[in-house]
């Protein structure tokens, strides 16, 4: 297997706007970033990707982009960023930037020019249409609740949003905004940016024409999705991308790509067809979702086991892996797939062993290495996320939804969980800031917070450190051939990770229960040492009992 520099890294995902604030504003920032650089050295991490931090209204939180080559005022200078890409190769980190380029902010200039006239030189980077009938142009829901589709008097036509109507649609097919968008990636590369990871990048392609999309029962819209993902030019288009731009640099690329299958995937970063390093797919990140993200649906072990193991083994000869439970979309993952009350700490550690003994690039998400959890605000108006916002405004004052019903959801989907601000230590707001923070600090800093984890030698954070050192040692980790035992298990997700006669046997129980464990058939005659565990004392027998949130990593000789 080809060795490179981003499948043996390690990335952590930093939330800027709730990482540290330096000036005491409530908002996180590019001075606070740099102030604990050593911390993020200390853990051991090798890539930082940044969320977006360039100017933006933030109607939703940086991802509606006003201007691609300046930075956002609340986070800083480009004199601070540059402090902060220099701070992170000088200890040998690298730094991998948000670009979002399926849509911009409606106060980016192309946009204001767009909206000018019919004729403007800058209409056609953006996707308008005449409406049908005194209806928008098509059937096609937001991401983000309501049409996707806004009416502009200007010049009596729609324009595409599949975000927010502050997030209007680029229009890919044209072929001078393609190239002012890989002239905008070269300067960010020329400035010594090490990579991108690319929101909704198979959204960049639309079907001609733009045909409704089909509608279930119930459903207030149409889905836009089989008409605007993975469209006719997507590969066209990367190809393109990677021809003009990424082929002439050594950087990193990861495609944010919902709605992806393995097949699918290796056509996005198969070796031979010069698009992407690796992706993002949801299929994991949407198993426990109802008809909405909003209503529950109950998940099995096996099913959590055959995505992840379909994935390990489809593109284990051509393509790599993301490895990641949570991001700054979805909830944290203690909450959702461990136990974040008494077992927390095992089960953030049993999580973290199975992300970091597969083969992929792992990400932690910031707060994930000390066990961050979700959050519960007893108010609808404590929450800032777009998304949320919306929905509570459709489903619950539309009365589809009842408000206990609707909170639930969003105590287990939502996506401020992700968002509450970094649990520095037990002083006021969790050390993050001297001010009012942006978003509630979650009240569990006192007890979860990293002075703490830096105290306990036991702590959630070494283990990671311990996890993250252990892949830069052991090639087998990165590169090993993956096979699952057990897999109709229902309690225990085991497997063999081998390279050149090195192996490694992963068992883990992901429940809160006693579980009887017996080493495969196959493997009771190697000799059995322990690589590491979550629990202190741990057996090398064949027939073991499993305690809650187990994780043990077997070495095989």
């Amino acid at each position: 297997m080809e060795q490179k520099w981003w499948k043996e890294g390690v990335v952590y995902q930093l939330y800027p706007r709730s990482f540290k604030d330096s000036n005491g504003d409530g908002i996180g920032d590019l001075k606070g970033i740099i102030e604990k650089l050593d911390y993020l050295k200390e853990l051991g991490i090798d890539i930082i990707w940044l969320n977006p931090i360039y100017k933006s209204p933030n109607d939703d939180m940086g991802y509606d982009i006003s201007d691609y080559r300046e930075v956002m005022d609340e986070f800083g200078t480009m004199e601070e960023f540059k402090l902060l890409l220099e701070g992170l190769h000088h200890r040998g980190i690298k730094l991998v930037m948000d670009l979002v380029v399926n849509h911009t902010s409606d106060e980016h200039k192309w946009f204001v020019e767009s909206r000018r006239s019919i004729d403007n030189k800058y209409r056609d980077y953006y996707i308008w249409q005449k409406g049908k009938d005194g209806n928008p142009p098509n059937n096609w829901g937001s991401c983000f609740s309501g049409s996707a589709w806004q009416y502009d008097e200007v010049t009596d036509e729609y324009y595409l949003h599949l975000f927010s109507k502050k997030q209007p649609d680029l229009n890919w097919e044209n072929p001078q905004l393609r190239k002012e968008v890989y002239d905008m990636m070269k300067h960010w590369f020329e400035m010594g940016v090490d990579g991108f990871r690319m929101d909704v990048i198979n959204f960049i392609s639309k079907v001609p024409g733009l045909p409704d999309g089909p509608k279930g029962e119930g459903d207030l819209y149409g889905n836009f999705a089989p008409y605007s993902m993975n469209g006719p030019r997507i590969h066209e288009f990367l190809q393109e991308m990677n021809r003009e731009v990424l082929s002439k640099y050594d950087v990193m690329t990861v495609g944010e790509c919902p709605g992806v299958s393995p097949e699918m995937a290796k056509t996005y970063v198969g070796k031979d067809r010069n698009e992407l390093n690796m992706i993002f797919q949801f299929e994991l990140m949407d198993i426990g979702k109802g008809r909405t993200k909003w209503e529950e649906k109950k998940w099995t072990l096996r099913e959590f086991k055959g995505i992840m193991s379909k994935w390990q083994e489809e593109l284990s000869d051509d393509g790599w892996n993301s490895l990641f439970l949570n991001n700054h979309d979805q909830p944290r993952m203690v909450s959702r797939f461990g136990n974040d009350k008494k077992y927390r700490v095992e089960s953030a550690k049993m999580l973290a062993t199975m992300l970091h003994t597969m083969q992929g690039t792992p990400y932690v998400y910031q707060g994930e290495e000390i066990g961050m959890t979700n959050v519960k605000y007893s108010a609808i108006e404590d929450y800032k996320d777009l998304e949320i916002l919306n929905a509570y405004k459709e489903l619950v004052e539309g009365g589809l939804m009842k408000k206990e019903d609707f909170m639930a959801g969003v105590y287990r989907m939502g996506r401020d969980n992700a968002r509450t601000p970094m649990q520095w230590d037990d002083t006021l707001n969790g050390g993050f800031s001297t001010g009012t923070p942006w978003l509630k600090v979650n009240p569990n800093y006192t007890d979860i917070n990293v002075e703490a984890a830096l105290k306990d030698n036991n702590s959630i954070f070494y283990y990671y450190k311990k996890l993250i050192q252990l892949r830069k040692e052991n090639p087998v980790i990165v590169y090993g051939e993956f096979k699952e035992y057990y897999k109709d298990s229902e309690e225990v997700y085991c497997y063999k990770r081998e390279l050149n006669g090195e192996k490694l046997l992963v068992v883990l129980n992901f429940f809160g229960n006693e579980v009887e464990f017996a080493v495969p058939e196959e493997l009771k005659a190697l000799e059995r040492t322990i690589f590491i565990s979550n629990y202190i004392e741990v057996s090398v027998e064949n027939n073991i009992k499993l305690r809650p949130y187990e994780a043990i990593v077997y070495k095989l000789s």
